[in-house]
């Protein structure tokens, strides 16, 4: 690992720009790393990762809360290796692996729906679905009515998530966390991505906001991931830029890192087919393209970028035909929820992208 004491390469822009932001309060810091392909452009830490009850300075080691980044860098990448070994179908009906989950028209979701949030479940059900345990709330959830017919909407969904994770589950037989860690972390040598950050992780672990008098350190935010004891398909995982960069690499290099072929290329290049969104957007498999939530993608990346942002302040964008990514981490949360760094990122991606040669 590189130190956190590096600063690394800097475009100038790109340091202007976050600077400000932390100035007029967007966020306490951030780490931003830039690359092409295996050429770093920028890795920088900026600010305070935490300004509350002490101020600590932001490392490029830090640790961030990803939340909605677990959607498709854990669960769309683990459901997408059970394709790759042959024991999802894509095309199947979800309930075919999930018997309990087909009732209330759910019955006719495939996998391929609950990977472009085209499922018609519901975006998020109620948090009091989940006060009476992780059992119960999967019951809750198969329990649930569609609010719309499968395939006829787009409907950003944690719940849609939270069955992939369960999907991974019932597959594999290992749970989402360990599976995750043994067939994609571990051989990506992302040392410290993953769910349940180690204790040993805690004080490099940028906080969000209090809840019931603490401050939630390797807590995850997200309320219903934490109700599920802290794993879930749709949010719960932790990393660093650095780890973040190697999963980047490996998208970009045909699912192949340092000589270890974590997917296979036409894995990858399932992932990264263009699959319609009604009424007139754009999703991959787990991945944003062009769609009501791809406010966070810089200008001048090509068609055929994916990405992601994560409600906590997280973004990662990867463009496969120029090699660029872009990876921006913040806590825009702490200490009071109110940060909002979205535009930024895009803004940020924009200057990565004028970088280029």
């Amino acid at each position: 690992m590189l130190s956190s004491f590096v600063q690394g390469e800097e475009i100038p822009a790109i340091d202007r720009l976050v600077t400000e932001a932390i100035q007029s309060g967007r966020m306490p810091g951030a780490v931003v790393l830039v690359g092409q392909g295996d050429r770093l452009l920028h890795r920088k830490a900026y600010g305070n990762r935490q300004v509350q009850p002490d101020a600590e300075p932001m490392t490029l080691d830090t640790v961030f809360d990803l939340a909605s980044l677990t959607k498709p860098i854990a669960t769309a990448t683990s459901v997408l290796m059970l394709i790759q070994e042959g024991k999802i179908d894509p095309l199947k009906n979800a309930s075919f692996y999930l018997p309990e989950f087909g009732n209330n028209g759910k019955e006719a979701i495939t996998v391929d729906q609950l990977l472009t949030h085209t499922s018609g479940v519901i975006a998020d059900n109620s948090i009091r679905d989940y006060q009476s345990g992780v059992h119960q709330s999967w019951e809750k959830i198969c329990q649930l009515n569609l609010v719309a017919p499968p395939g006829e909407k787009f409907i950003y969904s944690d719940v849609g998530y939270i069955v992939l994770g369960k999907l991974v589950e019932a597959v594999s037989g290992q749970p989402l966390e360990q599976y995750c860690a043994q067939h994609l972390f571990q051989p990506l040598q992302m040392n410290e991505a993953g769910y349940l950050p180690a204790e040993s992780l805690v004080p490099r672990i940028a906080p969000t906001e209090r809840f019931q008098g603490n401050w939630l350190r390797g807590t995850v935010h997200d309320p219903r991931a934490r109700a599920l004891g802290g794993v879930a398909g749709h949010a719960g995982l932790f990393s660093t830029a650095d780890d973040l960069s190697r999963y980047a690499r490996m998208i970009l290099n045909s699912g192949q890192l340092e000589g270890n072929q974590v997917l296979q290329p036409e894995t990858v290049q399932a992932m990264l087919v263009s699959r319609p969104v009604p009424p007139n957007g754009i999703r991959t498999w787990g991945w944003d393209r062009q769609s009501p939530y791809s406010g966070n993608r810089g200008k001048g990346m090509n068609p055929l970028a994916i990405g992601h942002g994560g409600f906590t302040g997280t973004g990662i964008w990867i463009d496969p035909e120029s090699g660029l990514y872009v990876i921006f981490l913040s806590s825009r949360l702490h200490p009071d929820g109110k940060g909002a760094v979205n535009s930024l990122i895009g803004t940020i991606g924009t200057e990565a992208v004028k970088s280029l040669p």
